[in-house]
């Protein structure tokens, strides 16, 4: 019972953290539920359990790929990208994002025509032990069929969203934010949409923290501290990291 709730406490470690957005909930439970499918030796005496566990993750996320937010969000992380959706819904969802990057823009972004290439190469990352959710993450990306453009669309916001689509992915390790930052000349619209979507908690973990983080500030020694310093402090304490990270 224990390696069978252990997948559950990591993932609920990785979605409470403080850098995880709305683009991990998706990937997260595809990987979940196949290592639930997998039958592994350890499974005697707990065939009931882990079909009660996949029954439950089916009713409440039964329709999680078909979400607006989440599918977006899923699309528009360099990590993910549309790899870890169903073959036959990607088509849809390459639609939505292109009518969301319409709708977003009031005036066509001006085309980019210099592309940064990517410098050194990254140290191989260890490979996942064989039954665990980080292999679950790798034996979805490696059942994807290849992606090329795949469009004959001439808009600038599909030659783009094609661009991103055809290109390797991120280390699951890597920063996406980082890399619309590096890259928002070549994707200006992608870019521009990911500032909204990405920016999406994947749980309110985080924001239910700054209750504790102001109770740390108002303590009973700084009972004459204000409101609006009260404030300040907090806010340092959240952002002074972000800022580091830079």
């Amino acid at each position: 019972m224990s390696s069978l709730l252990t997948p559950f406490e990591e993932l609920t470690q990785q979605i409470s953290s403080s850098t995880a957005s709305a683009a991990d909930v998706i990937p997260s439970i595809r990987a979940l539920t196949r290592l639930i499918e997998t039958t592994a030796e350890t499974d005697h005496g707990v065939k009931t359990s882990k079909a009660t566990l996949l029954e439950a993750i089916q009713r409440r996320f039964g329709d999680i790929c078909s979400q607006c937010l989440y599918a977006i969000a899923t699309l528009l992380d360099p990590r993910y990208k549309d790899r870890y959706f169903p073959d036959a819904l990607k088509p849809q969802l390459r639609v939505l994002l292109l009518d969301i990057l319409d709708t977003r823009s009031d005036s066509s972004p001006e085309q980019h025509e210099k592309r940064s290439e990517a410098s050194g190469s990254e140290p191989p990352e260890k490979l996942p032990r064989a039954g665990t959710l980080q292999a679950m993450y790798e034996e979805l990306l490696d059942g994807d069929v290849e992606h090329g453009a795949g469009s004959n669309d001439s808009s600038q916001y599909a030659s783009q969203m094609n661009l991103y689509l055809s290109e390797p992915l991120l280390p699951r390790s890597g920063q996406p934010l980082a890399f619309w930052q590096d890259n928002k000349s070549r994707f200006p619209a992608l870019a521009e949409a990911a500032r909204a979507y990405l920016s999406a908690p994947c749980t309110s973990v985080d924001s239910e923290r700054l209750f504790s983080t102001a109770a740390n500030v108002g303590d009973e020694k700084r009972n004459r501290l204000t409101s609006k310093n009260a404030e300040m402090l907090i806010f340092i304490n959240k952002n002074l990291p972000l800022m580091r990270m830079k």
